[in-house]
């Protein structure tokens, strides 16, 4: 059935997490760094603590923007759950794969950015086999059409 083992005609079920948690962010919407509205050059940036001894957003002054905090922190029962349900651990070769072979309610691979197009296939099928969901699977596949 849905546990992860073959159904009786012998073709294996797509592995599902065991136990989905309902996630929920106290907050979704990334800190915006002190004066990024200000200057473009860093607009996109990432959160940087105001350090400055006059800083209004430091101090933490009415009406500035808020500062990233300890209590933004999510459950721990579901920090670093992906949103399908399972944790991610990244994978670079078939044998780091069987790792998972036994956590494969828990756990999805996800190949790691380096790893070329012929090993990458070599992952998926091997994790095919195992009924080990990967998570980038379909990344840099190209076409046949295209080759």
């Amino acid at each position: 059935g849905g546990d992860g083992s073959p159904t009786p005609g012998g073709t294996m079920v797509k592995p599902t997490p065991l136990v989905k948690p309902k996630i929920v962010k106290k907050r979704t919407k990334k800190f915006a760094r002190h004066f990024s509205n200000r200057f473009m050059r860093i607009e996109n940036s990432s959160w940087r603590k105001p350090k400055g001894i006059d800083s209004s957003v430091r101090r933490r002054f009415k009406g500035t923007i808020p500062m990233a905090k300890i209590g933004y922190g999510s459950d721990k029962k579901t920090r670093n759950i992906l949103p399908n349900g399972f944790y991610k651990f990244a994978v670079s070769n078939v044998d780091q794969l069987e790792m998972l072979m036994m956590h494969n309610r828990k756990y999805c691979a996800e190949i790691a950015h380096n790893v070329s197009t012929k090993k990458r296939k070599e992952i998926v099928e091997r994790a095919a086999q195992l009924n080990i969901k990967v998570s980038n699977a379909n990344a840099k596949l190209r076409s046949d059409e295209d080759a």
